[in-house]
Parts: C-alpha cells; sequence; structure tokens
C-alpha cells in the first residue's frame, strides 16, 4: 500500500514538472523566432523576401494564440516553423544584398 501511494505520488509529481516545462519551451521558441523575424524585417526580408517573412510572421502570431490557450506543444510548434522561415528570409534577403552589390 505504501510503495503504491509513493508510487502515484511521483507520478503526479512527474506529470506536474512535464506540464511546467511546456510553457518554458515555447518561451524559449517563441523569443528566438520573434528576434530571427526582427532581423529579418531589418534586413529588408519583407520586399526581398516576402513569402518567407510573411509566412515566419503569421506562424509566429498563432504560436501566441495557441499558447494563450496553454496548447503549448502546438505553440512551440508554430514558433519552431515561424524560427526556421525567418532563417530562409534572412539567407533570401542577404542574397538580394549580396546581388545587389550591398554587403
Amino acid at each position: 500500500m505504501r510503495t503504491r501511494l509513493i508510487a502515484s505520488s511521483l507520478l503526479v509529481a512527474c506529470l506536474a514538472c512535464v506540464q511546467g516545462c511546456g510553457g518554458v519551451l515555447y518561451a524559449a521558441s517563441v523569443n528566438g523566432a520573434s528576434a530571427r523575424l526582427e532581423e529579418a524585417r531589418e534586413i529588408g526580408a519583407e520586399q526581398l523576401a516576402p513569402y518567407e517573412y510573411y509566412y515566419a510572421k503569421a506562424h509566429l502570431e498563432q504560436a501566441q494564440v495557441e499558447a494563450s490557450q496553454a496548447n503549448y506543444g502546438d505553440a512551440t510548434s508554430f514558433a519552431d516553423t515561424a524560427d526556421q522561415y525567418a532563417g530562409k528570409a534572412i539567407d533570401l534577403a542577404q542574397s538580394a544584398h549580396k546581388a545587389a552589390g550591398r554587403e
């Protein structure tokens, strides 16, 4: 009986820890994606890589919506996609600058 109580207590504690980590993972993902999207905006990706830039922006906004509903797994996924496309927008904008002779 005592072993079962201890095992149940440990299970509840582990589930609480896992549940609490979702917000932390989301925060790290969304902060990185926000920074990369801002970097993309600063180098002109809105005009030079509009598809990638606005795709990243839309996914970042959806990540925030999902997080507001405590869907941290989905929010993290959207933030990761936003980060990926912000990176693509940065690469394309930098390539366009190089092609124009403006490094």
